[in-house]
């Protein structure tokens, strides 16, 4: 396949590196606005480099869009491609709203191609691994789910654009909220109510800094979890407990810490669990992990795990967790 990437900053680095992986896929074009970024970005990968995404979604050589750009224009990128006849790969959020969402969701839906939305979370070697123990059912049903993802900051962040309400549509939730509902979702089943407090506690930003939800879901499990923008140092954590043990997923590498998976089996005489835990090399192979099941997807013919749909839920989640900290009670998903 051929790819274009709009966007050279850090996230669409880490998709061009992820290609360099796929043999059969070749990086034709890297978009920003920023002219002189993209450039340099191309010359690390042999192709060309172009400013205006609008120069490069139609154009005859490329077959896949990977939407790597600010939150405001993931749209207007999303479903030109789409229109386009290109399959997409869209960061997350899918967009600033549910309706940016479902506009893209209708565009791939219209054009016959596929969309799959930037979770590559749910391709971390612990997730994978916990996909596997629940497909087993190791832990029996689903009780619970715990999670914490938190952001070091950093001076000056108040001068983002994730910062500012028009740029990303959201603050914290948004950025990394989303990624923990789409996990929940996932290994969880559909969530039908939800209530939060959003607040700002700390940066002076017009969006949340942090975020505390707690999510009913279709299967009687009850999920909580806090996403901060003042954690002062990265921290990512993600339970499940079930009828007959646990899992419990911490770190993400780098930054966050080794990535490590502690499956507990409960034990019918109670006591401490028989405990096994896996830690988990410090490369991120999550990024090409992800590539491997797009493009899978698009020779299939299938829907991607992780599809424009998952980003479309995920994002209505979003938007409930917003109405409830608004009014003060919780929010009944349809």
């Amino acid at each position: 396949m051929n790819i274009a990437i709009i966007g050279a900053g850090l996230i669409g680095g880490k998709r061009a590196a992820a290609l360099t992986h796929f043999p059969d896929d070749t990086l034709r074009v890297v978009c920003n606005v920023d002219e002189e970024r993209a450039r340099a970005r191309a010359g690390q990968h042999g192709c060309e480099s172009a400013a205006d995404w609008r120069d490069v979604v139609g154009r005859d050589d490329v077959d896949v869009v990977v939407n790597a750009a600010i939150n405001a224009v993931l749209e207007p990128v999303t479903v030109a491609a789409l229109s386009a006849g290109k399959h997409v790969l869209c960061e997350k959020p899918l967009g600033r709203s549910t309706a940016e969402a479902r506009r893209m969701v209708a565009a791939a839906a219209e054009h016959g191609r596929v969309l799959k939305t930037g979770f590559n979370h749910r391709f971390h070697p612990a997730m994978q691994r916990t996909r596997e123990l629940l497909a087993a059912g190791a832990v029996g049903d689903i009780l619970t789910i715990r999670a914490r993802y938190g952001h070091g900051s950093r001076p000056g962040m108040e001068k983002e654009w994730r910062s500012s309400k028009s740029l990303c549509g959201g603050g914290e939730l948004l950025d990394q909220g989303v990624h923990v509902i789409d996990l929940i979702r996932a290994f969880g089943g559909e969530v039908i109510d939800a209530y939060a407090r959003v607040e700002t506690k700390f940066w002076p930003i017009e969006v949340e800094d942090n975020a505390f939800a707690i999510l009913g879901l279709a299967g009687g499990a009850t999920c909580q979890f806090h996403v901060s923008w003042t954690n002062w140092r990265n921290v990512f954590s993600f339970e499940i407990f079930g009828t007959r043990g646990y899992i419990a997923v911490n770190g993400l590498g780098g930054s966050y810490g080794p990535e490590t998976l502690e499956f507990g089996r409960r034990r019918d005489e109670g006591g401490r669990p028989d405990i096994e835990t896996i830690e988990y090399p410090p490369e991120d192979n999550s990024w090409q992990e992800e590539w491997k099941d797009f493009r899978s997807a698009i020779i299939d013919r299938r829907e991607p795990w992780g599809s424009g749909e998952d980003g479309l839920m995920a994002n209505r989640v979003v938007e409930a967790l917003y109405a409830s900290s608004a009014s003060g009670g919780p929010v009944v998903i349809d």
